[in-house]
């Protein structure tokens, strides 16, 4: 296993605690090959930052890592997403000044193998667009979806 240093608490300037004392990063990942575009979406565990809200797979960044490395351990961790079975098509970024999420947007034309692969993970399911506000959202996820949601759909028009 590669060197973890990012684990940890950081106070933005917004005054919220936030995962990540480089920053954080998660993967939104959109299935192609179905009726309509589909997001994954994660039941984070009970125990973890936001547990029991749906969020996308993600977390700390380390040090040495980019966003996009981190986001697809991080989905690989937690998913069992390979990042053979995807594209980067973007990089969303939610800036808190002395903290960021990073969300990376990618393609893939299956399931990508995606499964609970470890306990933060209490459920993965595949969700269309139109659907993915109604549910319980991790706060973070729910504050970005809007944008999030266009930045989405520039990708599948791109």
């Amino acid at each position: 296993m590669a060197f973890r240093d990012g684990d940890g608490w950081v106070m933005c300037s917004c005054g919220h605690k936030h995962w990540g004392l480089h920053g954080a990063a998660g993967l939104l990942l959109i299935r192609l090959d179905m009726s309509e575009p589909h997001v994954l979406l994660q039941l984070r565990a009970a125990w973890t930052h936001g547990g029991g809200t749906w969020a996308l797979p993600g977390g700390a960044l380390d040090s040495h890592e980019d966003s996009v490395t981190a986001a697809g351990r991080e989905a690989s961790e937690e998913a069992g997403i390979n990042s053979d079975d995807y594209v980067v098509r973007d990089v969303f970024s939610d800036d808190h000044g002395p903290w960021r999420y990073d969300t990376v947007i990618a393609h893939t034309n299956g399931d990508a193998g995606a499964f609970a692969a470890n306990a933060e993970s209490e459920d993965l399911q595949w969700v269309t667009l139109d659907k993915v506000e109604t549910f319980s959202l991790h706060a973070g996820l729910s504050g970005a979806w809007p944008q999030l949601h266009k930045r989405v759909l520039a990708t599948l028009n791109s």
